[in-house]
């Protein structure tokens, strides 16, 4: 049988640190954490989780919400990138994930009873309709929360800065030389209206002419639906010269459509996508997008969760917003 002390001693730690480790405590440094936490899988040691649970009074249980409407699941890149980061990071401080549905074993529950079925310490909300009411009924509950890419007054929200990251699109579309500029955005969320507040204000500020026509809702990761609307705007009196895509799964629904009707990217028309995913840099041409940091975002998420679990008393619920940067493709041209 491995004990701490065994843990400690390959280690060259005290079994202090090694307890802390294994008990998810924050007073331990990242590295020697994840050191003792390795050296503990590896010597096969399993913690007794009934005994840590009436000692601490949690159960280590994190629940994750995550709904995607297009049921793509964790074949969705972006969010399954946020999620990867986020999964290492509550692993690391010693908490397991759970998803949470809306039945516990074979009847139907709402998602707190859910929660509450799986006594989950607190729960990480992601890429659902935040107006649900049992989303709603979620975030009103005692239970921990941190929604990601969207704000509650009285919760803990971990945002991407979508307002910078359209605007820095758009200040470099202009500086490119386009002035048509037209933008197909997702359907009607926080993270819309802001991408829709950046490209308004960038559009201001360089006093770009904006009309009606050139700004269309559309639907995120879905390539099929942004295509239709793609080949739309070129068939305008005036199409556009650079198209702004919702995200870069989505773009590629652009770039085909572009294909079929007998057009180039970008020689004869410039386009740009959003996330950063891998496949942004793979795909030909290699796309112009702006990337969100799905590292940062994920292990934030769960590291101001913990925080609020295991220091209820001086976690204060706030925003952090999670800068990206731009990634220059082939896809757009440059006009001047």
């Amino acid at each position: 049988m491995v004990s701490m002390k065994d843990i400690a001693q390959r280690c060259g730690v005290s079994v202090a640190s090694v307890s802390k480790a294994l008990n998810g405590q924050q007073d331990i440094g990242r590295e020697t954490r994840e050191r003792i936490l390795r050296a503990a899988d590896e010597m096969g040691y399993l913690t007794n989780s009934a005994a840590r649970a009436l000692k601490t009074n949690r159960t280590y249980h994190i629940g994750v919400l995550f709904v995607d409407e297009r049921r793509s699941g964790l074949a969705h890149e972006y969010f399954s990138a946020v999620l990867n980061s986020l999964k290492e990071e509550a692993e690391a401080r010693g908490y397991d994930i759970t998803f949470i549905n809306r039945h516990a074993g074979n009847k139907p529950t709402t998602y707190l009873q859910h929660c509450r079925y799986r006594s989950l310490d607190g729960v990480i909300i992601a890429c659902v309709d935040f107006s649900d009411p049992q989303v709603l009924e979620l975030v009103d509950s005692s239970l921990p929360v941190v929604t990601i890419d969207h704000v509650f007054n009285n919760r803990m929200a971990v945002v991407s800065d979508n307002v910078s990251g359209t605007e820095a699109l758009v200040r470099h579309v202009y500086e490119m030389g386009h002035r048509r500029i037209a933008f197909i955005h997702g359907e009607r969320t926080a993270v819309t209206e802001n991408r829709l507040i950046g490209f308004y204000r960038a559009c201001e500020a360089l006093e770009v002419e904006m009309p009606e026509e050139y700004v269309i809702e559309g639907v995120y990761h879905d390539p099929d639906r942004c295509g239709e609307l793609t080949r739309a705007l070129l068939e305008l009196p005036e199409p556009p010269t650079c198209i702004l895509l919702p995200d870069d799964f989505s773009a590629i629904g652009g770039l085909n459509a572009i294909q079929k009707m007998g057009l180039r990217v970008p020689e004869d028309v410039s386009v740009t996508g959003y996330d950063g995913i891998h496949l942004a840099n793979v795909i030909h041409p290699r796309l112009t997008t702006y990337y969100q940091d799905t590292d940062v975002l994920g292990r934030t998420a769960a590291s101001k969760l913990i925080e609020l679990i295991e220091k209820p008393r001086t976690a204060l619920p706030d925003r952090f917003l999670i800068p990206g940067a731009l990634r220059e493709g082939r896809s757009v041209l440059r006009l001047v």
